[in-house]
């Protein structure tokens, strides 16, 4: 399998207070927040738009589980099925099973630290 990851699809952390939390950074550090946070808009190699997404969650979510952490990453890939495959053959943990949107395809893993891991094959068009 050439590539696995291609990039960072998110950054999601939990928080006392989400909209405070996005408040803040909308007006301190300039973020374009919404509902579900701020998309920030960016080229690949070949020119096409693609987007990482940065989003606070309430402090008692249950999306992270089963990682006890207070912060889950998301990476973009090119091909979630055939990775969970590879990784399943090499001993990885898959958690759940894939789930499909319009805005692509998710997959979860777990870590060596026990940090749950969403792998995220895009379909970044359906934002624009």
């Amino acid at each position: 399998m050439k590539n696995r990851v291609t990039g960072i699809g998110g950054l999601f952390f939990k928080t006392k207070d989400p909209k405070a939390t996005k408040d803040w950074y909308k007006r301190h550090l300039g973020f374009n927040t919404d509902d579900y946070g701020c998309t920030f808009w960016w080229k690949n190699k070949e020119g096409e738009d693609c987007s990482t997404q940065w989003s606070p969650f309430p402090k008692d979510t249950k999306y992270y589980e089963p990682s006890k952490k207070d912060f889950m990453f998301n990476y973009r890939v090119e091909n979630l099925e055939e990775l969970l495959v590879t990784l399943k053959k090499e001993g990885v943990t898959i958690v759940g099973n894939v789930e499909e949107y319009e805005y692509g395809k998710f997959g979860y893993i777990m870590d060596n630290d026990g940090n749950k891991i969403e792998l995220w094959e895009p379909i970044d068009k359906a934002f624009l």
